[in-house]
């Protein structure tokens, strides 16, 4: 007590500066959000001043085809056209029906599936039957041949909008993350340029692959040994060149060296989730030991585990994730739900909201065992101690019969849950894995909130998803 009432001027002095250098950082990062919002205003408006109409619609689940559509706008209003650039969910059946050419740039998101942000499209906009014969239209899908639905919501975009007799500008074309993606996005952007009568400079220089950047790591911590799952890592890496800036919510990319025995095939890309944010000096990873069907062991989750060595250096390419951001949620409560290391995203909105001063946080976390598998337990138990994590709920599923997942914790808490996001305008964030998590999560919402209010929390930016 002594200590608290101290009369030592150094102290209060040091003390003061401290809070004083807190205010500053979340005033600077209040009017950072604040003047991203008003620049993108400012930009849609300018990009829909034009001659000739023409709109641009995107599915997108990890930011690549919202990346290229923003991009692919600015030079089409630069030779007169009034561009509408937006995500599918935000197109309506009367504006298709009145549009005269459109841009579909469709990514497909796990087995075939919608993106989040095109999913209330599909559901309800593709049950039409429309007359579309007045739209000319272009179709580039993106998707990755290591999945059996290659391409699938694009492919059924595309077969929708011809059966609704719109008239596509050219040939479906197709971009293979696991392939010669580069390519196809060239011949994308001179195909397109020469069905618009442009230029075939117009659309050329497509973004490509973020630049990537190196890095070193210095610490590796298992966080679950004695756990019946796999083993789950804490990494820690700092940049060794210029400077990475990045926001809670987004991903690194990073490519495994090969195998000894596959030298001759590259290994596909490997997205994680970045579970720190920049003030916290480094970037942060969570990385569970995955193994094939085979019994072979996940290249890339092995090799950042065991293989690599502390003071070893690797390149990773920072990626935004614009549909996971915090953007316009950051004054809102959160109630944010993962399981596994899913909770490497959560954690970084966790630290993000605790730099912005914003304490109204509920999660809910899914694991194995209590006596293993509490991940960050010490960090998470801290912050609920001091307030800026109000409720923590853990739902554990080998902790004897019946097993408890988050989607359960959900019902148990049913009313709460409707108070926080009916009352408290709460929006919710989803992280982990897509089958059983979150399709468990996604049914539990509906249930208890009813599908028109969740398809209005998705309209509104109001829920949100990381899953994989």
């Amino acid at each position: 007590m002594a200590d608290l009432l101290t009369t030592d001027p150094t102290r209060w002095a040091w003390a003061l500066a401290l809070l004083l250098a807190y205010a500053l950082l979340c005033l600077g990062l209040y009017r950072q959000q604040r003047r991203a919002r008003r620049q993108a205003r400012e930009q849609a408006a300018a990009l829909a001043s034009g001659d000739r109409p023409i709109l641009i619609a995107y599915a997108s689940q990890t930011g690549q085809a919202q990346t290229l559509a923003r991009h692919c706008a600015e030079p089409l209003h630069a030779v007169g056209w009034a561009v509408t650039v937006q995500a599918l969910n935000q197109t309506t059946s009367a504006q298709l029906q009145a549009a005269t050419h459109a841009i579909f740039i469709a990514s497909t998101y796990g087995e075939g599936d919608a993106p989040d942000n095109a999913a209330l499209f599909q559901r309800q906009c593709m049950t039409q039957t429309l007359d579309l014969s007045a739209l000319r239209y272009s179709l580039l899908a993106l998707g990755d041949s290591h999945y059996g639905q290659f391409c699938g919501f694009g492919r059924a975009l595309d077969a929708w909008l011809q059966a609704r007799q719109a008239q596509p500008l050219h040939e479906r074309l197709e971009a293979d993350q696991s392939g010669n993606a580069a390519a196809t996005l060239a011949q994308w952007q001179g195909t397109l340029a020469a069905a618009l009568n442009l230029d075939a400079s117009t659309l050329a220089n497509a973004p490509g692959a973020p630049a990537p950047t190196t890095w070193t790591l210095v610490q590796r911590q298992h966080l679950n040994p004695g756990s019946q799952g796999g083993a789950v890592y804490h990494l820690e890496l700092q940049a060794t060149d210029a400077a990475a800036a990045w926001e809670s919510g987004d991903l690194v990319d990073l490519v495994p060296p090969p195998a000894a025995e596959d030298a001759q095939k590259p290994p596909a890309p490997r997205s994680y989730s970045i579970a720190s944010i920049p003030a916290d000096g480094g970037l942060h990873l969570l990385v569970r030991q995955t193994w094939r069907d085979d019994g072979t062991p996940g290249r890339a989750s092995h090799w950042l585990t065991a293989d690599l060595d502390v003071g070893s250096t690797l390149t990773l390419q920072l990626r935004a994730h614009p549909g996971f951001r915090l953007e316009d949620n950051a004054q809102r409560p959160l109630i944010l739900i993962g399981n596994g290391t899913g909770l490497a995203g959560l954690r970084a909105h966790l630290r993000s909201r605790a730099a912005l001063g914003q304490h109204a946080n509920w999660l809910i976390a899914g694991e194995r065992q209590s006596a293993y598998d509490q991940l960050y337990g010490a960090e998470l138990q801290a912050w609920q101690a001091s307030g800026h994590l109000q409720r923590l709920d853990w739902a554990f599923s080998r902790d004897g019969e019946p097993k408890t997942y988050v989607q359960d914790r959900l019902r148990e808490h049913a009313a709460l849950l409707r108070q926080w996001v009916e009352t408290g305008g709460a929006a919710l964030y989803v992280c982990g894995s897509l089958h059983g998590m979150a399709e468990g999560v996604d049914a539990a919402l509906r249930e208890i909130l009813g599908s028109a209010a969740v398809d209005a929390l998705v309209q509104q930016g109001r829920y949100r998803r990381d899953v994989y």
